[in-house]
């Protein structure tokens, strides 16, 4: 079932409930929600034009950078939320070291979106 559109105009951008981040339900769950942001394992990203950003930001634990890319509604260019992907050379972090189990992350920003109009 889609969950949202973009906030600013209305554009489809097929958010998913069945792929929403629901398995670290607790205390950062409820952090992300108070922040408003909603957490995605994966987005139709043929919705959404995507900026990659250079700048990297620590996740979890030191040494340990993620890169982040903007998402705007491919119709009017509002920002979204972000992507965090996978560690990256440009981060001065090794790929040969990094754990395989680092995956893809969308976070949603919730006053970017409105709900969907059909309910298929």
């Amino acid at each position: 079932m889609s969950i949202g559109s973009c906030g600013s105009c209305a554009y489809p951008l097929n958010l998913s409930s069945s792929n929403r981040r629901t398995s670290d339900v607790g205390s950062s769950y409820q952090k992300s929600l108070k922040k408003g942001l909603i957490s995605f394992i994966s987005v139709d990203l043929s919705r959404f034009t995507e900026v990659d950003e250079i700048s990297c930001v620590p996740f979890l634990a030191w040494r340990s950078y993620r890169p982040k890319t903007k998402l705007l509604c491919r119709k009017c260019g509002s920002s979204i939320g972000y992507g965090y992907g996978e560690p990256a050379v440009l981060c001065s972090f090794d790929p040969a070291s990094s754990s395989s189990g680092t995956s893809q992350t969308y976070l949603i920003k919730i006053q970017a979106i409105q709900p969907s109009e059909s309910t298929q």
